[in-house]
């Protein structure tokens, strides 16, 4: 499957975020103000794709900005502020899915490509992979996209999220998930060719708009 984003490149904070993380760092009461209007929308925009509710968005965007404010004197520059929260987010959003109860998920393997005696996919024609790849670019697809990350098994959808739409690479993926850098390898192969097979399901029966 294409790629969904391009890959984010790490850049020391701007001349205005250095000036921000100093009054952060002074204690100034306004720059609080600041940073949750510079940063709380786009953050609780992340924390909504991982956590899929308003609600614990909410207290993750909150939870992450405490933790920030606490820690703000031993940010240490190597990465953008925004990117620093980003990470902050992120990890309070992958907490928050761990603490509540997981829901009654389908097996993965249910996800996955079927193949008969022979070794040759079931699904999917060659015509179909066509269709599929010239849809690529439609807002309809994108869409189809996103509505089918989300219905994707947590461990699926949360490493799709993180390497294609967050934009983490392979080794910070694997570090905020606690497994390995191969097991993350595997995982996001059999995440990309699980979403693969939904949207050309999808395709083949209803096209982008059906569901």
């Amino acid at each position: 499957m294409r790629k969904i984003a391009s890959r984010r490149r790490p850049h020391p904070p701007s001349a205005e975020e250095q000036q921000l993380i100093a009054r952060l760092c002074a204690g100034e009461p306004a720059s609080y103000a600041e940073l949750l209007n510079a940063y709380g929308g786009r953050m609780l925009a992340v924390a909504r794709r991982i956590v899929q509710s308003d609600a614990d968005a909410q207290d993750c965007v909150q939870d992450a900005f405490l933790q920030a404010f606490r820690k703000i004197a031993a940010f240490e520059g190597r990465a953008s502020l925004s990117s620093w929260l980003h990470r902050i987010v992120v990890n309070a959003a992958l907490m928050k899915i761990r603490q509540r109860n997981r829901r009654q998920e389908t097996s993965l393997e249910d996800h996955l490509a079927d193949f008969d005696v022979e070794g040759m996919r079931k699904t999917a024609s060659p015509a179909l992979l066509v269709e599929t790849q010239a849809h690529l670019e439609s807002r309809e697809i994108q869409a189809l996209i996103r509505q089918e990350i989300d219905d994707l098994p947590t461990d699926f959808r949360n490493i799709i999220l993180l390497r294609d739409i967050e934009e983490y690479d392979t080794a910070e993926t694997a570090a905020l998930l606690g497994i390995s850098v191969s097991s993350t390898k595997t995982r996001l192969h059999r995440a990309r060719a699980a979403l693969k097979r939904r949207i050309e399901k999808r395709l083949a029966t209803n096209g982008p708009e059906g569901r």
